[in-house]
């Protein structure tokens, strides 16, 4: 059991234009369950300067960014890692002293459910999406050693910025476009969206695909996933994803390292 909230407890948050109980259970979880005297709080804001300036302010040890701010607060940090530099997305800072530390966890994650699922790195692939967490995705894979791919966005401008950066190709649709690994990065199918009940793949592209990656985590279950699940095909859920990043996350703001049984418990917790 952590300490009663006192004055010398550390709190984390998270900024999103759209913020659920996700991170928040599962830090909170943890907390609990490793004595640890933290506390974290999801937020969204009009302002992020003025949010990231009351990071470094209030002494608040740790900020997740989801969507829309990743990138805007690059110019807001003080140090970027590895993971934040090479692919100017930035989901998680660290408030060491006053000193913003900047970080992707999202990459980090991606990369591990490659390893973990067993992706072979030869297997061409769909891509939806062109933002921060696509960039992260994305670079992912292509760090990974996956050379033919294809990033699919209404966006023609961050489409192709995104596929020249990566060395794919780019295309404004699905349309009937098919590949053994599709995966989408976009909010298609999260709950509460204008596209809650859609799927981010036309039914053909699903049926053709072997493996299915659907980075949504709110539902962990999307309709791309059900459709999936449906016909036989391999998946990867957003729910992976968000466990995983969260978890690295966690060890940077505490110095803990979670156990992965403590990992899939605060997972579930979190999603209840």
């Amino acid at each position: 059991m952590k300490p009663a909230l006192n004055k010398d407890t550390q709190l984390c948050i998270s900024l999103a234009a759209r913020p659920s109980n996700i991170g928040t259970r599962f830090h909170n979880y943890l907390y609990d369950e490793l004595g640890l005297d933290f506390i974290y709080k999801a937020f969204t804001t009009t302002d992020i300067t003025a949010a990231i300036g009351g990071v470094r302010a209030l002494g608040i040890r740790g900020c997740s960014v989801s969507m829309p701010f990743k990138e805007d607060v690059i110019a807001l940090v003080d140090e970027m890692d590895a993971s934040a530099t090479a692919i100017r997305s930035v989901n998680t800072i660290v408030n060491d002293n006053g000193v913003l530390k900047a970080s992707n966890t999202d990459y980090l994650a991606i990369a591990e459910l490659i390893a973990e699922h067993g992706i072979d790195p030869g297997t061409p692939f769909l891509l939806r999406g062109s933002g921060g967490m696509a960039k992260a995705v994305g670079a992912a894979f292509r760090d990974a050693g996956f050379s033919d791919g294809t990033i699919i966005a209404r966006n023609e401008t961050s489409g192709r910025l995104l596929a020249d950066e990566l060395g794919y190709r780019w295309l404004p649709d699905p349309g009937a476009e098919t590949a053994p690994l599709i995966v989408n990065v976009t909010p298609i199918g999260m709950s509460g969206g204008a596209e809650s009940e859609s799927l981010a793949y036309p039914l053909g592209t699903v049926d053709a695909a072997t493996t299915v990656f659907d980075v949504v985590a709110l539902p962990a279950e999307t309709p791309l996933i059900r459709a999936a699940r449906a016909a036989g095909k391999r998946v990867v859920t957003g729910a992976e994803v968000i466990a995983l990043q969260a978890a690295h996350q966690f060890e940077l703001y505490t110095g803990v390292r979670p156990t992965p049984e403590q990992v899939l418990a605060a997972s579930a917790f979190s999603r209840q």
